[in-house]
């Protein structure tokens, strides 16, 4: 199994899932002609892709979604609610309405959706199982929450959100209100809670750790990596970053 990233930030986000002949994109937040450029940066075409998941509504995560599943006839996977958000039911594009309960086959790849406190319709996030490996992939959540912590806490790879630090967001520019909604219950993970997600990981397990979803505003790589390193401690798993623009290369892990 491999992860890459197209890009992940305010602007956009999306990210391949392989294993097999199974590839699954997680999210579109692109227009067609960018989703079709970054998936050629990683040598794939949006014929190459087997389904497309999405997690919620939010337009960084959803904009691209409908279009580049109604042109290229690639059946979209998606709770309810975030059907009901997106206009899913206007649209010509294959949809396929999942439970945020209950898991399902695409292919070679196992997914368990993960429901998650943030401030949408039916959000949910998701965790990976196939080649003899488990891929958690975590962004756009409020909090850590018991069932997070327990479904999460044995992966060979982990994507987590670092949206933030908690000074710089207090300190920033932003609105109270606005502040309120990102640092909340229902916001955005700062990177002491994704330190606290990595640091339950399995040591000798763990083979990459990935934070995404960086604020440009209220947070800098320096301290994502840091707090993502510190959690990790003595751990050999490797710790990168999913950059807005360039996203991320293959990462590949191993049973």
């Amino acid at each position: 199994m491999r992860l890459a990233y197209l890009g992940s930030g305010s602007r956009g986000n999306g990210a391949l899932v392989e294993c097999g002949d199974t590839l699954l994109m997680i999210d579109c937040g692109f227009s067609l002609a960018e989703a079709t450029r970054r998936l050629a940066r990683l040598g794939r075409t949006p014929a190459d892709l087997s389904a497309l998941l999405v997690t919620h509504e939010h337009s960084d995560h959803a904009s691209g979604v409908l279009r580049l599943a109604a042109t290229h006839d690639i059946p979209v996977y998606l709770t309810s609610g975030t059907a009901w958000a997106i206009g899913a039911g206007d649209h010509r594009a294959r949809v396929e309405c999942i439970s945020a309960h209950a898991p399902f086959r695409l292919g070679a790849v196992m997914v368990h959706p993960l429901p998650v406190p943030h401030d949408a319709r039916e959000p949910c996030q998701f965790l990976f199982e196939g080649g003899g490996c488990r891929l958690g992939v975590l962004t756009d959540t409020g909090h850590i929450t018991p069932f997070l912590r327990e479904r999460l806490a044995v992966c060979d790879g982990l994507a987590v959100e670092c949206n933030h630090d908690l000074a710089m967001l207090h300190a920033g520019a932003y609105p109270p209100a606005l502040k309120r909604r990102v640092g909340g219950q229902l916001g955005h993970l700062n990177n002491d809670q994704a330190a606290e997600l990595a640091a339950l990981q399995d040591p000798g397990r763990l083979q990459w750790l990935v934070g995404v979803h960086l604020s440009e505003q209220n947070n800098t790589p320096a301290l994502a990596r840091r707090a993502l390193e510190t959690a990790l401690g003595t751990a050999p798993a490797r710790v990168l970053l999913a950059d807005q623009d360039g996203g991320t290369d293959w990462l590949t892990l191993v049973p």
